[in-house]
């Protein structure tokens, strides 16, 4: 029989939840977003004036890759912690550093004023970040999925997703105010770090409404099995160890699912900012303008496209996605080169809308592959592992492939090349979708799964 704890919520709790985990997410995300946006439009000529404007913004993209450095460490470390402690105490200490470190960005001097120690604070900074968003992502969407029932998992766990294109669309709201008001002297002096001060307010907004959350009722039924293993003088492996002993297999394919997701989401809303405003010479108020509205257009989609899953599994939804990208990365380009808002806004909107379908049942999915007390520790490193070789270097292979070849040929074949590979991994995985989270086992089988939303011929 199942624990009490183990019950469902009821639906205004439920619906807290998801509020408290999509309003952290959309501030951390915000705080992420805030940095590419700014590397691609300013950082360049603040941190590194001495170099050629595609010198100097390469740079910057250097240290905005830096940060996904930390993220798998972040990973490891939240994800140990969280399934040793609980989700909400390790999310409540995500969000004060992600926050923290932000705000301290909008306070570093420039190049001009402090040299070369700018640029290294800058990235020390960045690097904390990276370590923050580690660690948010997986308990954000377990807290909602461990809360939700099975048969709307999809939708419920998507709203945290949603906060990844509210933060974009805050993030560029703000960065484009500030252009749209300011001269450009001024946006490159001081009206830049504006945003980035704004987060310590955003921060104090999110942590009251975390902290007002309750905890996981799955983690607290396995913490108490855990307990009574230990009463028993069993010993229970460290989450790490578990995952790469039980979960191996599906840390890889949350890795292989995310290399089209992570890849084209920062071509399509970072590289974008640098292809329009330094290639195409278009002014950065219009190439913002096309991001807001994608993004606007993305938050909508998202608790759609996990519904969608909800009804014809991970998989199908999952896959359209990752077609789509790699096929519209051809059309992507031809609509900027064409200089029209129209066409701008077209092109990203499209590409989003693909993204939407990988990364609406993305949490859902990945939620399902693990067993509850390894659960945040292999849903955070399938994750993030996969960011250091995509999402990581994706503006900056972007950037180097334009500065080398003078077209977007090779970037449309690059994003190609990561939607097979995530094709691949997708149709390797088992389908998830109506699986009972407190029967998983270690190694992904699930007691609870029902038997035709898993048929045997899955790859």
């Amino acid at each position: 029989m199942s624990s009490p704890a183990a019950a469902p919520p009821a639906p205004a709790s439920l619906k807290r939840i998801v509020a408290a985990s999509l309003i952290g997410t959309t501030i951390e995300w915000y705080d992420y977003f805030l940095y590419g946006s700014a590397a691609a439009l300013v950082f360049g000529r603040v941190f590194f004036p001495d170099s050629d404007p595609l010198t100097g913004t390469l740079l910057s993209f250097l240290t905005y890759a830096i940060g996904f450095a930390a993220r798998p460490i972040g990973a490891v470390v939240f994800g140990h912690f969280g399934d040793r402690l609980g989700r909400k105490k390790l999310l409540v200490i995500s969000l004060l550093m992600m926050g923290l470190s932000t705000a301290l960005i909008g306070c570093v001097p420039g190049y001009d004023t402090i040299g070369v120690a700018a640029p290294l604070l800058l990235t020390v900074l960045r690097l904390i970040q990276g370590f923050a968003l580690g660690g948010e992502w997986g308990g954000a969407v377990l807290l909602v999925s461990e809360h939700g029932e099975a048969e709307r998992r999809g939708f419920w766990a998507s709203w945290p997703q949603a906060g990844a294109p509210a933060g974009n669309l805050v993030a560029v709201g703000v960065l484009s105010l500030m252009t749209s008001v300011l001269s450009d002297d001024a946006f490159d002096s001081w009206g830049w770090r504006v945003p980035f001060l704004l987060s310590a307010v955003l921060v104090m907004i999110g942590l009251w409404i975390r902290l007002s959350v309750d905890e996981s009722p799955l983690f607290k039924e396995a913490l108490a099995k855990a307990e009574r293993r230990k009463a028993q003088q069993r010993a229970e492996q460290p989450p790490f160890v578990a995952v790469l002993r039980h979960h191996w297999r599906d840390v890889l394919v949350a890795m292989g699912a995310r290399m089209a997701e992570n890849i084209s989401y920062y071509v399509i809303t970072a590289f974008v900012l640098t292809y329009c405003v330094e290639h195409l010479k278009i002014d950065k108020q219009t190439s913002l303008n096309a991001v807001l509205i994608g993004s606007a257009v993305q938050f909508c989609l998202i608790p759609l496209f996990g519904a969608l899953s909800d009804r014809v599994g991970r998989k199908p939804v999952y896959l359209v996605g990752a077609v789509g990208v790699g096929v519209w990365s051809w059309a992507f380009f031809a609509l900027l080169d064409t200089r029209s808002f129209p066409s701008l806004v077209l092109a990203v909107t499209v590409g989003l809308i693909f993204h939407s379908a990988m990364y609406a049942p993305q949490a859902a999915f990945f939620s399902e592959l693990f067993a509850t007390r390894m659960r945040y520790t292999g849903a955070s490193i399938g994750a993030q592992l996969s960011s250091v070789a995509a999402g990581a270097p994706a503006p900056l292979i972007a950037t180097a492939l334009l500065g080398s070849y003078g077209d977007a040929t090779p970037i449309s074949v690059y994003v190609g090349l990561a939607a097979v590979i995530t094709v691949v991994a997708v149709v390797a995985a088992r389908e998830t979708r109506g699986r009972d989270l407190s029967a998983v086992e270690p190694g992904g089988s699930s007691a609870g799964a029902v038997p035709e939303q898993q048929p045997a011929a899955s790859a």
